[in-house]
């Protein structure tokens, strides 16, 4: 498989470890002519290009996940209709609605979460080999869950989730766990990886947390991209961190970002369905160590960020909690 990273050079005038792409929003909240908003969307290197799962709120505010396929990573075809699920390891494709996609790719196929409803927000798991056909498999916990994110590998001979408990509204608190399956239908051997930052040590940080894109190895360790909350006077406001996380147990944190790496500032992140929202789903690495960070933009529109893998791990480093 050949793919070149979508990239953007480092303004001139910038220091940012992470900086904004300068075309963002790269995905308009009315890009079908269904949708309210995309946005919190998740892709992936797919043939000679990129495929993905996004997702998209219709008019009526109903929330679900559509496919959507792009030769570069920025100019990007969505089905106009949501993925329709066909059964796989279960019969249950109960679904009140989903939202919040990520995938990622664990040998031969592609394997998508979402904030699955059933009777309250949990994590469902799909998979697919050509993101034509898609095959629901068992929700992985019970309500109330968030933020399922998977592994690319196994780890010790298991399948590995990242995911955050919750409540059934908005939720004014979050830990990030990891859970263990051998099956991808069964998951125990649950345990805390992060807690919310002390508001005195990293205030950004301090209401809740929650894994982002699919962590990425490196000879270091996993990088986990996550958001982290703040609760103001103005309401939540999410910005975007970086830890990492031993290689064959990441429940133990290496380092954490005091520091948030990328929060609202933008027009189009500060105003929006939800105002000051950034939300990082996913991100494409290269053996260059470039990344791109696709992420949403005030629950609205979805956009691209640009980094290094090395000065994030640094940056880690410098200024760890």
């Amino acid at each position: 498989m050949h793919f070149e990273t979508p990239w953007e050079e480092r303004p001139a005038n910038s220091t940012e470890v992470l900086w904004r792409y300068s075309k963002n929003p790269i995905i308009h909240r009315h890009a079908i002519p269904s949708s309210n908003s995309i946005f919190n969307s998740a892709v992936v290197p797919y043939t000679d290009g990129f495929a993905g799962v996004f997702r998209c709120d219709n008019r009526s505010v109903q929330m679900n996940i559509h496919a959507g396929f792009s030769k570069d990573g920025l100019q990007w075809q969505i089905d106009h209709d949501p993925i329709q699920m066909l059964a796989g390891n279960t019969e249950l494709l109960h679904s009140d609605y989903k939202y919040d996609p990520r995938v990622t790719k664990i040998e031969d196929r592609y394997w998508i979460t979402w904030c699955n409803g059933y009777y309250g927000p949990t994590i469902g798991i799909a998979y697919t080999e050509d993101f034509r056909q898609f095959y629901q498999c068992e929700n992985a916990f019970l309500p109330f869950n968030r933020n399922g994110v998977l592994f690319p590998r196994k780890i010790n001979g298991m399948y590995a989730m990242l995911s955050r408990p919750s409540d059934n509204g908005h939720t004014p608190f979050g830990d990030i766990y990891i859970s263990y399956s051998p099956d991808m239908m069964f998951w125990g051997k649950h345990r805390m990886v992060m807690q919310p930052a002390p508001f005195v040590e990293s205030g950004w940080q301090s209401t809740k947390i929650g894994a982002g894109p699919t962590p990425i190895p490196t000879d270091e360790g996993w990088l986990m991209i996550y958001h982290g909350v703040i609760h103001t006077c103005n309401g939540f406001r999410y910005a975007v961190g970086a830890a990492l996380l031993e290689m064959e147990r990441p429940e133990n944190v290496l380092y954490r970002s005091r520091r948030y790496l990328m929060t609202p500032e933008v027009p189009y992140e500060t105003t929006g369905d939800v105002p000051n929202v950034v939300f990082p789903c996913a991100a494409i690495h290269d053996d260059d160590g470039k990344i791109a960070i696709y992420y949403g933009a005030a629950d609205t529109v979805t956009c691209l960020a640009f980094g290094y893998i090395s000065e994030i791990i640094q940056f880690l480093k410098e200024d760890t909690l």
